[in-house]
């Protein structure tokens, strides 16, 4: 029990005379050049010449010899240039310099504070800064993280082990996927990867192997380890590693990512590379246990719509009072009645879903929505340009008309809210560059009639500005 008490009391001594000298310039031996973390402690001579306590055995070795022969003379020993008599007190007390006391440990401080946790609403109410719509999402998504940094905090409860709260969010392109994680990560302050799963292969294939979405997530937690296993990786377009139909070759990025992405998901250690994304020999791995990572995958699933219609007209088509076959066809909200079924049919195997315990769905967005999206959240599209303008002191409004013709357009490309960038960056381009030009200008309104090509913008010279009634701030 007192060798091992020793021994940890040497280990915490060298390691605070690490920290003490990690500030400090490295020596190097001046004849073997090996630096004192290889060599060991230095002995320091005159003229900053450093020997290593090897150096200095081998030169006592060779000046015995040629003692012993009678070959050594004094005088050209004291006639070398830049060396002076050499002080063995001082150089013995150099060897055994008195070790410091030992200092008490540091209690270790976990990384997640139960009581630092937003509640449910907290996390919400921000989400709602930044996401418009997605109700159902937002508050699915809130519960669920909440519970799970409340099951990494304390560990275990009592002897009931809670499983993981891994996500899986389904929601047609430009609703708010990715948004939505990145959002949620940064209110958290925890580390988070974004992976695409249509780059993962089975290992041994040209592409990722499944391993290397725990490396990213080691990267943005600045390869702490133990950072890293309290983070969050969102894998997006998990629709696309779904089963092949109807295929004869070997499912390389479909069924067999799914059963590789099994281990990862119920919480496995994985070896993973430190600072790189592929494993080879020139790259030192490391161990990251994914137990307390939490895993969010979403996708389009474009086709599942049509698994939903398929099924519930077989279930309500047979009898007197059957509905007709197209009663689904123009429903909004038909994504809401996915069953797990419709997701096995889809192509997902039964163990990978049964792995993402949380399924949810994203609403498309509407004409209404897209207003909204473009000036109420905190980093709207239309602050961002009015920001922009702000600092050429020129105001820019949008008038209400002008919004519902821009919402309208974004709607026709079916891209959902990345729509509206594009189309403001296309109505914007002239205005950016023709402002600057001239100083006099105070105020610029996007009209309706701009956007739908019938007129121009309304341009106001300094002293002219009106505030205008319909105007989106």
């Amino acid at each position: 029990m007192s060798d091992k008490y020793e021994d940890e009391v040497t280990l915490e001594e060298d390691r605070e005379e690490q920290e003490d000298h990690k500030h400090e310039p490295e020596k190097f031996c001046t004849l073997c050049r090996r630096s004192e973390r290889q060599a060991g402690r230095m002995i320091d001579l005159p003229n900053n010449i450093h020997i290593c306590s090897d150096c200095m055995q081998k030169s006592f070795d060779t000046m015995n010899t040629q003692m012993s022969n009678g070959n050594f003379n004094y005088s050209d020993l004291l006639n070398m240039p830049g060396v002076s008599m050499i002080d063995l007190g001082s150089f013995q007390n150099q060897m055994n310099q008195p070790k410091k006391a030992p200092k008490k440990k540091k209690e270790a401080k976990p990384i997640l504070d139960l009581k630092k946790i937003p509640a449910p609403h907290k996390i919400k109410a921000t989400l709602d800064e930044y996401v418009i719509g997605q109700e159902h999402a937002k508050k699915v998504m809130s519960v669920a993280v909440y519970n799970h940094y409340k099951r990494v905090a304390t560990d275990t409860m009592d002897e009931i082990d809670i499983e993981k709260s891994n996500m899986l969010m389904i929601g047609p392109t430009g609703s708010g996927k990715t948004y939505l994680v990145k959002t949620l990560a940064k209110l958290l302050d925890v580390p988070l990867a974004i992976a695409d799963a249509t780059s993962l292969t089975e290992a041994g294939y040209i592409g990722d192997d499944i391993e290397s979405v725990v490396s990213k997530l080691l990267a943005a937690a600045d390869n702490d380890v133990e950072k890293a296993e309290h983070g969050i990786i969102f894998i997006d377009e998990i629709d696309k590693i779904a089963k092949k139909k109807n295929t004869n070759q070997r499912d390389v990025s479909g069924e067999a990512v799914q059963q590789g992405m099994l281990k990862l998901l119920e919480g496995s250690d994985v070896e993973v590379p430190v600072g790189a994304n592929s494993k080879n020999a020139m790259v030192p791995l490391t161990t990251v246990n994914t137990r307390n990572i939490l895993f969010i995958c979403g996708g389009a699933f474009p086709d599942l719509e049509s698994i939903i219609k398929e099924r519930l007209n077989k279930q309500a088509s047979i009898g007197f009072y059957a509905d007709l076959k197209d009663k689904y066809d123009d429903d909004p909200h038909l994504l809401e009645k996915v069953t797990v079924d419709d997701i096995r049919n889809f192509g997902m195997i039964p163990e990978f879903i049964g792995r993402l315990p949380i399924i949810f769905t994203l609403e498309g967005l509407s004409e209404d929505m897209l207003v909204k999206i473009l000036k109420e959240p905190k980093n709207a599209i239309l602050k961002q340009y009015q920001k922009l303008l702000a600092l050429d002191e020129v105001k820019l409004e949008f008038d209400e008309g002008a919004l519902h013709a821009i919402a309208a357009k974004a709607l026709e490309k079916k891209t959902g809210a990345r729509a509206l960038r594009a189309i403001l960056e296309e109505y914007m381009l002239d205005i950016m560059y023709e402002i600057p030009k001239d100083d006099s200008i105070g105020q610029v309104v996007i009209t309706r009639e701009y956007i739908e090509g019938n007129g121009g913008p309304m341009i106001l010279l300094r002293g002219q500005e009106v505030p205008l009634l319909e105007t989106a701030q």
